[in-house]
């Protein structure tokens, strides 16, 4: 039992933080997918106006769901039962009321502060490999302010889940560190986007040794952040940073790397059945994390995490359907 990551109330609630986006998923070709911009599997910042020329040179029909990184995870740590809360910014537009009600209808509990400037929105293009790379126009979410965190966004917290995305912004990932720090509640970081880590590594390297006691990449990730390509030195590497390092590598499984062990879990479906990535490792995220805050084993939490992230990717976007929540909770 993982005592030191079980939720005991009052201290219960998994608190997300990170940006508030909806996400626009649709399905096309490479082609399209080259002529659009989009680095191959990874995010790409662009102005607001690309994403509606985007749009206009599809004849495929898009997808919006609530989206960002650590949302998804919230959105299924909530729906998986467990207190979730999350924290970021959104516009005062008619995506910002979508994105607020569809954390309601997770039961998660909304902290949104607001702002003029449109809620942020991301172009998911997921090409017929079912790997998605991704548009991102941050919008009101790249306005959340430092001096917006306070400790009281932290009551009751268990744990703090962040995304590698607020990277882009220093001192606002500084400041929800060190408030999730006071609180007491332990912190997981999802490095979020090789990318991301390639912009990042040295300030990752810091605020990792200081803050992180769950570090979760893919392997993409972890190589660009260790410069090992096997994924179990990678791993091992990881592990010598924070408490527990996750490493998943799609349908070969995951890797948790604690202690100086190695755990090895398989993923589920054997890749069958894979229409969309998009949310995969978030909802792997949500699996583990739960099963942890549940005092579940390392490899149970785990095997969670893979049954959360292989019943999204039979569906486009990153919300399961009820019928595969229902799957998932049979194995609780």
């Amino acid at each position: 039992m993982l005592t030191s990551y079980k939720a005991v109330p009052p201290r219960n609630v998994m608190v997300g933080v990170g940006s508030a986006l909806m996400d626009i998923c649709l399905l096309e070709s490479e082609y399209f997918l080259n002529t659009a911009g989009a680095e191959k599997g990874g995010m790409t910042l662009v102005e607001s106006s690309q994403i509606p020329e985007l749009l206009k040179k599809t004849g495929k029909k898009p997808v919006f769901v609530p989206g960002g990184s650590a949302c998804n995870t919230t959105l299924g740590i909530g729906k998986l039962g467990g207190k979730a809360r999350f924290i970021g910014k959104k516009g005062n537009d008619e995506w910002g009321s979508l994105f607020e009600s569809g954390l309601r209808r997770h039961d998660v509990e909304p902290l949104l502060s607001s702002s003029s400037t449109p809620t942020g929105h991301v172009l998911s293009i997921i090409t017929p490999d079912a790997q998605r790379s991704m548009l991102t126009f941050l919008g009101a979410a790249a306005e959340m302010d430092p001096s917006e965190i306070t400790g009281a966004l932290f009551k009751n917290a268990a744990l703090v889940h962040l995304e590698g995305y607020m990277l882009f912004s220093k001192e606002l990932m500084l400041s929800v560190l060190n408030a999730a720090k006071k609180s007491g509640a332990k912190i997981s970081l999802d490095m979020a986007s090789y990318t991301v880590v390639e912009k990042s590594r040295d300030f990752l390297q810091t605020i990792i040794r200081k803050y992180v006691d769950i570090l979760i990449a893919n392997e993409d990730e972890a190589r660009v952040f260790t410069g090992q390509r096997d994924e179990e030195i990678s791993c091992s590497v990881l592990s010598e940073l924070a408490d527990i390092a996750v490493v998943k590598m799609g349908s070969r499984g995951s890797m948790i790397g604690r202690r100086g062990n190695i755990t090895r879990v398989a993923a589920m479906g054997g890749g069958a059945l894979v229409v969309d990535t998009t949310g995969a490792g978030d909802l792997w995220a949500s699996g583990f994390l739960f099963g942890l805050l549940q005092g579940f084993s390392i490899e149970k939490s785990g095997q969670l995490g893979s049954a959360c992230g292989f019943e999204v990717c039979k569906v486009i976007g990153a919300t399961i359907p009820e019928e595969g929540w229902l799957r998932i909770r049979k194995q609780l």
